[in-house]
Order: structure tokens, then sequence, then C-alpha cells
């Protein structure tokens, strides 16, 4: 398997990212909100904040705060319409397990002490899809949580940010043979192993999803996707940092 060529349709190289923008204060509500586009997958991010925990946390004596997340396709995100989870009076299997991951990609990278008795809500919801949206959710959350932190500070609600880390995920396919980063829709369509990470910005993973399609892969292709990953991962958060630099209050 061969990560360095590519016949990828867009004309990227196997270890390229697809245009990335991130664009802030989308939500003018929102403690912190970020509308991220990676190549036409576009996920509007927003955080809001209460100022009190979850019941079970009281219930149980647990100290600090809480972080959770939503996350939903609208119905026009897709070529065909999605129905609204509320039409069908249940959340769908893939959203519930899409927004359990998000929880748990933040949860990682906050002191939820230092957060104190509140709880953190990060809604993704995607815009528009063509692949990656877990990924893109993720992504862009990673900043949005960070401004709305920043703003607890400037309000002198806290008295440092509880962000420990940044993170960032992204997804890696086997596509006719080769390792390829970043999949779009119609790559997602013809992988033969499909893999999601979630790492932070030291390198450390906070989850990794890979599966075979109809196929099996070696330990030694394993490792080469996890590298292109972490390639892919290192750039994610180097665009975040640089956003970071030059947004000098949660909604700019």
């Amino acid at each position: 398997m061969d990560k360095t060529s590519s016949s990828r349709a867009d004309g990227r190289a196997a270890h390229q990212l697809r245009p990335l923008n991130f664009e802030l204060g989308i939500a003018p509500h929102a403690s912190g909100s970020v509308l991220i586009a990676t190549g036409n997958t576009r996920v509007l991010c927003g955080v809001m904040i209460e100022e009190n925990v979850p019941r079970w946390m009281k219930e149980q004596r647990v100290s600090g705060g809480w972080l959770t997340a939503e996350y939903s396709m609208l119905p026009y995100s897709t070529l065909t319409r999605k129905p609204r989870d509320v039409s069908k009076g249940r959340l769908d299997g893939r959203s519930s397990e899409i927004q359990r991951l998000i929880g748990r990609s933040m949860r990682a990278v906050i002191d939820l002490e230092k957060l104190g008795p509140r709880t953190i809500w990060v809604d993704c919801d995607v815009l528009q899809a063509d692949g990656g949206t877990r990924c893109a959710a993720i992504t862009g959350a990673s900043l949005a949580v960070t401004l709305a932190c920043r703003r607890l500070v400037e309000e002198k609600k806290l008295a440092e940010l509880p962000i420990k880390k940044l993170v960032a995920a992204v997804s890696v396919g086997v596509v006719d043979g080769v390792a390829v980063l970043d999949l779009n829709y119609e790559e997602d369509k013809e992988v033969s192993v499909d893999l999601n990470l979630v790492a932070t910005e030291d390198g450390a993973f906070v989850e990794v999803q890979g599966a075979g399609e109809e196929a099996t892969f070696t330990h030694d292709e394993l490792l080469q996707m996890l590298s292109l990953g972490q390639k892919g991962i290192a750039d994610l958060i180097a665009a975040q940092r640089q956003i970071l630099a030059g947004a000098t209050a949660p909604n700019e």
C-alpha cells in the first residue's frame, strides 16, 4: 500500500486535507460558535454554558462541571432529504454514537474541576454532508469550546482556562489499495478500510475507530493509516492555533 501516490478525483495528494476554513461568531447568542468547512462538508458548532450541573452529579456528589454534546444532520444536508429525529420520535443510532464520541473527545481535554459547577453544551449541526461530518464536528467543537471558555475567563467567572489541550479528528481510508487522508463522500463509499482518528495536539490518541469494509488490513497498514492520520491532526491543530491567535474575543 503506497500512501505517497494517489489518483484522487479532486487532485489532492494522498496526505492532503481538503480545503479548510473556520468562521467564528456565526451564532451570536452562543458563548462560542464556529462554522467549519472542510471541502464540501459544513458543520455549525455552537456552545452554551449553564451555571448548573446534571442531577446525577448532585446526587452522587461529583465535584466539578460537565460537558455534553448533541449532533444532528439537517434535512437538507444530504442529497436526499433526511427526516429529523424528532419526526421519528427517537434519536437514530448513528447520531447517538457520534454525539457520544464528540462528548468523550471534548471531556478528554477539559479540566472539569477547573470548570466548576457548570455544564457546557456543545451542539453540532451538519449543514452540508460530504464525508467526515463527525471529524469536522470534533475539530470545530474544539475551537468553539475554547472560545466559550475564554469568555468565562474574560467575564472573571474562571481564573484560568480549563482547556488542557486542543483536539481534532480526521478520517483515513484505503481506496484502491492506497491509504488516503480526509475522505470525501465519494471516496468514503469506495473504501476497503475506514478509520476515524481523534487525537490531541501532542499526538495522544483519544479514540481510534477502524474497520474493514468486506476486507481486512494488516498491522503495517494500520500503522501507515495512523501515521497519515496523525499528520492530518497536526495540520488541523495548527489551523486551530492560527485562528485562536487572531481571535481576540469569543465571537469575533
